[in-house]
């Protein structure tokens, strides 16, 4: 089943420097474990190619039904450095929020999780 980010998840960001910090949160606690599972490093570096210039990193929050994610070279040098329309990160949350990941029907439906066409 395909399934929205944005259907199971709300995001922030920011930056630190040239690195734009993303964290997705669970809308509902039982949606956590379809995010650890599905959302990984490698699938949002793959989301967001052409766009970051350095690695990804995760980071698990549990206690938060979330994820925090690092995107290396993301900003062109930083806010003070950088030419681009949005240097601090704000709009990788919503990017990353429209990612769509695939999960087994029979998972999807036992979590509740909303299809998306």
């Amino acid at each position: 089943m395909h399934i929205r980010l944005l259907d199971i998840a709300h995001a922030r960001s920011g930056d630190k420097g040239d690195t734009a910090n993303v964290g997705v949160i669970a809308l509902k606690p039982e949606w956590y474990p379809v995010l650890v599972t599905y959302v990984t490093r490698d699938r949002v570096a793959q989301h967001f190619a052409g766009q970051i210039h350095g690695g990804v990193d995760r980071f698990e929050l549990p206690n938060l039904h979330a994820l925090n994610f690092l995107l290396h070279g993301a900003l062109d040098g930083g806010g003070t450095l950088s030419l681009k329309t949005d240097a601090q990160g704000k709009v990788y949350s919503t990017a990353l929020l429209r990612m769509v990941i695939d999960v087994p029907d029979a998972e999807a439906i036992a979590a509740g999780l909303p299809s998306f066409a």
